[in-house]
């Protein structure tokens, strides 16, 4: 087979991108509208607005994993310039800390999930997009 006996490459009619913001936003990567998620964390089984089913999902603990790894890394650089540049008592430093560690958390989790569930309903996996083909 030649290079031009190779089909084209079929159109992505789900770009990725525009979906990990959908997911960010926490709204449906298919319509952009419907809330993607209920109850701070659980994913509705299908969209609100257009009716898109999003049971397939299977964020598991992805969203965990990226949430710690970020906060991990926020919370430790912060410590450690804190440290450096105010040299502050040890009780002061954990309560900053605890407190930055639990809000970026609370704010994190959520579009971590709706992000990856958007970049799987955009690649198709775990049965997204079944009816399609």
């Amino acid at each position: 087979m030649t290079h031009a006996d190779t089909p084209p490459p079929p159109e992505d009619d789900r770009p990725v991108w525009p979906a990990i913001r959908r997911g960010w936003a926490r709204v449906c990567p298919a319509c952009g509208t419907g809330a993607l998620l209920h109850n701070y964390l659980k994913v509705h089984d299908q969209c609100p607005q257009c009716g898109e089913a999003l049971h397939h999902q299977r964020a598991d603990d992805g969203p965990a994993y990226l949430t710690l790894t970020v906060t991990g890394k926020v919370a430790i650089s912060l410590m450690v310039w804190l440290l450096f540049e105010y040299d502050p008592h040890p009780l002061l430093l954990f309560a900053v800390i605890s407190a930055v560690v639990i809000a970026l958390s609370l704010y994190l989790l959520p579009r971590f999930k709706g992000m990856m569930v958007a970049i799987q309903w955009s690649r198709r996996m775990h049965g997204f997009g079944e009816a399609d083909r």
